[in-house]
């Protein structure tokens, strides 16, 4: 019996003092960059900062994330679960490579052109990256473009 008592006391004790106040905060993309590029394919990276004040962690998923060139969907943005640390900042890799020719189509051929003149592209990361802990769930709305120098 004491055992029993002692059990349901340190289980509620744990369960109180471990906090979910709120869900981890989304600041921004930052590094976006051209990791590789060539003839037949370009590599982006960004990096999503995230903070996280609870003293529990999660996991983040980023399955709803796409990613427009020249405002040209090219691509979606899959990983594997991302585990969130508890009680600190921490960015998540976002890393996507793109086939060139999934960029041209007829109605953006003029502005690939352009682009592949002047070596810049507009990179836009679009969607959603969604939370999980405890049963419970969020979603941050990802929306932020930049202009990107390349080298063919």
């Amino acid at each position: 019996m004491f055992k029993r008592i002692l059990f349901i006391c340190l289980f509620f004790t744990l369960l109180f003092n471990c906090s979910v106040n709120e869900k981890p905060e989304f600041i921004r993309l930052e590094n976006i960059k051209v990791v590789n590029s060539n003839i037949q394919s370009i590599t982006l990276s960004a990096d999503a900062l995230f903070i996280n004040p609870n003293d529990v962690g999660g996991t983040l998923k980023t399955d709803d994330l796409k990613v427009f060139i020249n405002d040209t969907e090219v691509a979606k943005v899959v990983s594997d679960e991302f585990n969130v640390p508890s009680k600190k900042n921490f960015t998540i890799p976002l890393i996507v490579a793109v086939a060139t020719d999934s960029i041209i189509d007829k109605k953006s051929l003029g502005g690939l052109l352009g682009s592949l003149i002047s070596q810049r592209l507009k990179v836009q990361y679009k969607g959603d990256i969604k939370y999980k802990v405890l049963g419970y769930s969020s979603t941050y709305t990802v929306d932020e473009t930049q202009e990107l120098k390349i080298k063919l």
